[in-house]
This record gives structure tokens, sequence and C-alpha cells, in this order.
């Protein structure tokens, strides 16, 4: 067994990961990352990358489809061909996958080990029959879709949302557990390819951390689309049913060729015998980090989806900004200073900054309201695209923004003009006074910032 000495150690190659290693190589350091699949982790293989290519397919079907609306007419029936789907697909995923591994191959002081990684001290992890020792180890591991025990113990075939991602078939009927930003997604889009869904939610209502009337919306756009929605349900039992599938909810079976499995998402950190290194993590299996990705053990960060600070490629990307200024540039920057952002690629997207109403209201702040319908937007209506809203909550005092919802066509482009203002802490006068460019949908901003009214 060898035991070769680096500077710094990267274990993943999610989002942050292949970014610090380079970094910290091309500091000076002499840097290993440690990857046990493909380059890119969720986002490249089954997360971002496939997914929204996925999403573009399906906005295209759709498109071809009310081709008539437009004016448009195509001869004959608009059909998927599933196959060259996923061949779009996996040709993007491999460019993505291509371009890491030139990039690290070409930086010097790096070295790629392929392997999974598994602590046996605070400063050196096994990898195969090697033990790699650095004084910086840098987690960024990722996590993995949540399959509830009565599920895993069923002995049927199901599909998370990483498996799918392999299925060389069009479904014919996709029933899906869960009602989460990822199971939406799918559920639109494999609607879109005409496939029957039939999504099954435990709760009151789908995206349960959104506010009500985003609810409502996203539901009712993807009701529109085909999508068949059972809330309030609970499901016990996953059997088969002949050639394919089916769910039992409330004593009833739900039959489908196929049933995705969407619930949640858990962190990778069983493999990594985090114990023998002294690392903690929470009761959800997140690794505890401080506001610089610090673990309670010096020598050791966790960024990414596993520290639970986030779960999205862009809060990843940023804690390697973070790490990368405290540790080489001498500027503390710290999680706490970033606003909350995310998005849900539905078509319409839905795009959210800082606070949702019920978390204003749960402030005890006196909070201000703007609220405008998408029916308001020129473009959305030379698209014939009205659904969703534009909204902003800002602090009746400060005249702050705290939180933004945007739901409607290029919502996930145009909320960046309030988040750029609501990070540099300035009042909502910074927009509402701003002129913007017709047409556009970030032009109804300003009128909507301009019609603030208490909320109640």
């Amino acid at each position: 067994m060898t035991t070769p000495s680096f500077d710094a150690l990267v274990i993943g190659s999610g989002q942050a990961g292949p970014s610090l290693a380079v970094r910290l190589a091309e500091h000076g350091w002499k840097t290993a990352l440690v990857e046990r699949g493909e380059l890119g982790g969720t986002c490249v293989n089954n997360g971002c990358t496939p997914t929204k290519t996925l999403v573009a397919s399906a906005r295209a079907a759709w498109v071809a489809k009310h081709a008539a609306d437009f004016g448009v007419r195509i001869a004959g029936a608009v059909t998927i061909d599933y196959a060259a789907v996923r061949a779009r697909m996996m040709k993007v995923v491999q460019g993505s996958r291509d371009g890491l591994g030139h990039w690290i191959a070409g930086t010097a002081n790096l070295s790629l080990v392929h392997g999974e990684a598994r602590f046996v001290g605070p400063d050196s992890v096994q990898v195969g029959d090697q033990v790699l020792q650095a004084p910086r180890i840098f987690l960024n591991v990722g996590a993995r879709p949540v399959v509830p025990d009565w599920i895993a113990r069923c002995g049927v075939a199901f599909l998370t949302s990483e498996s799918l991602m392999a299925l060389q078939e069009l479904p014919t009927h996709l029933v899906i557990l869960g009602a989460g930003y990822i199971a939406l997604e799918y559920a639109q889009v494999y609607a879109r390819f005409g496939a029957a869904v039939t999504v099954i939610e435990h709760g009151a209502r789908l995206l349960p951390r959104e506010d009500d009337e985003v609810a409502a919306t996203v539901r009712s756009v993807l009701e529109r689309d085909g999508v068949r929605f059972l809330v309030g349900a609970d499901a016990t039992a996953l059997e088969r049913d002949g050639e394919g599938i089916a769910l039992v909810v409330d004593g009833q079976r739900i039959a489908g060729s196929h049933v995705l499995v969407a619930v949640g998402r858990r962190a990778n950190t069983e493999a990594l015998d985090l114990a023998r290194a002294g690392v903690a993590c929470d009761a959800h299996g997140n690794v505890v980090v401080d506001d610089q990705l610090r673990t309670d053990v010096p020598g050791i960060w966790a960024l990414g989806d596993v520290n639970g600070r986030g779960a999205f490629t862009h809060t990843s990307f940023n804690d390697y900004e973070i790490v990368a200024a405290n540790l080489l540039d001498d500027d503390p920057r710290r999680v706490s200073d970033r606003v909350p952002a995310y998005a849900l690629y539905t078509d319409p997207p839905l795009a959210r900054i800082g606070m949702s109403r019920a978390a204003a209201r749960a402030s005890g702040r006196r909070v201000l309201v703007g609220h405008l319908p998408m029916s308001r937007v020129g473009r959305a209506r030379e698209r014939g695209e009205t659904d969703g809203f534009i909204e902003a909550l800002v602090d009746a005092d400060t005249q702050r923004i705290l939180g933004a919802t945007l739901l409607g066509i290029e919502a996930d482009e145009a909320i960046h003009c309030l988040l750029d203002v609501m990070t540099a802490g300035l009042p909502c006068t910074a927009v509402s006074r701003t002129m913007h460019i017709h047409p556009t949908v970030s032009e109804l901003i300003p009128t909507m910032l301009q019609s603030l009214k208490p909320l109640e």
C-alpha cells in the first residue's frame, strides 16, 4: 500500500470540486481530485444538464403541437423520437464530462484519482490500495435520492431521478411519488412527450415550501399539460402489475409502466467513514460546517449538497468561491452573505429569492408587497403565455427587498435584476426608478415596485 502526500485533497467532482482543485493547483499546491464515478457530479450526469436538455426537447414538442395557435401549419401529427431525444441529451452530458476531463488533465500540479475515498484519519483517506495524505481535505461528494425503506424492500424495480436518465424507452404511464421540484419537472417533461403522468403527494398540496398561489398556478399549468395529481394521498405498497408496476394508494392500485420515486435527497456521507476523521454530521446526515464551510475538524471543509447549506449547482459553486476567497485571497466571505435563490424549471419557470410571503409574515417586520399578473407583460401576451405573476416583498422601514417570486416566461432570467439589488443592500427604488427595455419581462418589475401596499 502506497501513501502519496499532497498539499490538498478534493473529494468529489461536482460543481465546487473541479474549480477548487484547479484553483489550488494553480496556487502551487500539489492537489489530488478524487472521483468514484463520472466527472461532473449530479449537475452534469443526472441533474441540471440532462434534465434541462429534456426540458428543452419537451418545450420544442409543446411549441410544435401548438404551432397553429401562431398561424403556423405543420403537416401531420407531431411525434416524439425518444431515442433521438436521449441521444441529444447524452451528447450534451458527454460534452460537459469531456470538457472537465480536458481541463483537469491540462492543469499542472493536479492529479485525478479514480475510486471511492474513505477516511483513515483526519488528514488521510484510502482510495483503492492507496492512502492519500494531505493537511487540507475538501469534501464535495454531493447527495443522492432518498428511497423510503418500504420501497427499497419491495423487490420491485422502480426509478429515481438518477436511474431515469438511463431509461431507454418512453414510459406509457409514469407514476411519480412526490410533488417537489424534481418530481414536477419530470412530470411536465414526460407529459409533453406523450406519456400519461400521475403525481402522488402525501401532503395537502404540491410544493410545500412555496406560497399557496405558486402551488396553485404550477398545478394548473401541469394539469393543462395532462398531469394528474393525487394529493393528501398515502402510498403504502409497490407491486408488480403484469408487465408494469403499481402503487397502492389509500387502498387503491395506481398502475403504470414505470414508477419514479422523488421524495427528497440525502447527503452522500456514509462511504466516507467520517467518524474516523472526527467530522460531525447533523440529524439529516449533512456535514456540519461553519459560515466559511469549515467542519469541526481543522483542515477539513465541506462544500455543495453534502453540507446542507444549499442544494443547487449555484450554491455549490458559490461554496467554492467562499472557500477559495478565505483560503487564498484573504477575503473573508461567508455563506450567510448570500441571498437564497433558486428556480423550478417547469414551463413557465418559477424563480424565487429571499423570503416567501409566509416567511415575511413570520418575521414580524412591517412588509410591503407588489404583485402584478404576467398578463400585464407585453412579451407574455405576444407569445400567448400569460400564466403566472411577479411579486416582491419590501421592508416598509428600510425599503430593502426581502424577497421576490416570479412565475412566468423568462422568470428565471428576469429575477436577477431584483437579486442583484437585494444582495447589494440597495433600496427597492434602485429598481423602481430604473428604465427597463421594452418589450421584456423585466420591464414590469419597476411598475410592480411602484404599486407596493401593506402585506396582509
